[in-house]
C-alpha cells in the first residue's frame, strides 16, 4: 500500500482514535436507517484469539451504541475454545459457529437485526490495523473483510493460479 492511500484512510479517523486504537479497539459506523448500505459495519482489533476473553469487551461496546446482543456469529477454527455461549453482564450471548472466515464477525441484535465486523488479527501493526479499520467504515464500501485486509498488508495474498 501506498503512503499516500495510507494517508487518504487515516484520515477518515480523528485524531484522538488513531492515537489511542490499539488492541482491545472497536470501530463502529452506525446509520440511523434500517437500510445499512456497505459491506461492514465496523471493525474491532482483539487482543488475542481467546474468545472468552475478548468477546465481553466487544459485546459491552456494542451494547452500549446498538442495545443488548443476542448473539454472535463466527469461524471457530480461528479462535481458541469457542463457548456455546458467554454471559456478559448478567446477560447470556450465543456464539454461532460458522464457517464465515476468520475475518469477520455477525453480531445479532433482536431476532434478524445483523451487523457485520471485520476483524482486524491480534498480530497487525498498529498502522495497518488503522488502514483497515478505517476502510471497514468507509460509507457504501464494498470491499470484503479479506480484501481490506489483503490491501493494508494484513492478509495473505490469494494463491496465484496455475498456468
Amino acid at each position: 500500500m501506498s503512503d499516500e492511500t495510507s494517508a487518504s484512510h487515516y484520515g477518515l479517523l480523528p485524531d484522538r482514535f488513531r492515537q489511542a486504537a490499539k488492541p482491545g479497539t472497536v470501530l463502529l459506523r452506525l446509520e440511523t436507517t434500517q437500510s445499512r448500505e456497505g459491506a461492514l459495519d465496523g471493525a474491532w482489533w482483539p487482543h488475542s484469539r481467546d474468545i472468552s476473553a475478548e468477546l465481553p469487551g466487544l459485546v459491552r461496546a456494542l451494547t452500549e451504541h446498538i442495545g443488548p446482543i443476542a448473539s454472535v456469529g463466527l469461524d471457530a477454527d480461528a479462535w481458541d475454545d469457542v463457548p456455546a455461549r458467554l454471559v456478559v453482564d448478567g446477560r447470556s450471548v450465543h456464539i454461532d459457529r460458522y464457517p464465515v472466515g476468520d475475518d469477520t464477525v455477525i453480531i445479532t441484535r433482536g431476532d434478524r437485526d445483523h451487523f457485520s465486523l471485520l476483524v482486524v488479527p491480534p498480530q497487525a501493526s498498529q498502522e495497518a490495523a488503522l488502514a483497515a479499520m478505517a476502510r471497514a467504515v468507509e460509507a457504501g464500501g464494498t470491499d470484503s473483510a479479506r480484501q481490506i485486509l489483503i490491501a493494508t498488508g494484513i492478509g495473505p495474498e490469494p494463491p496465484a493460479e496455475a498456468s
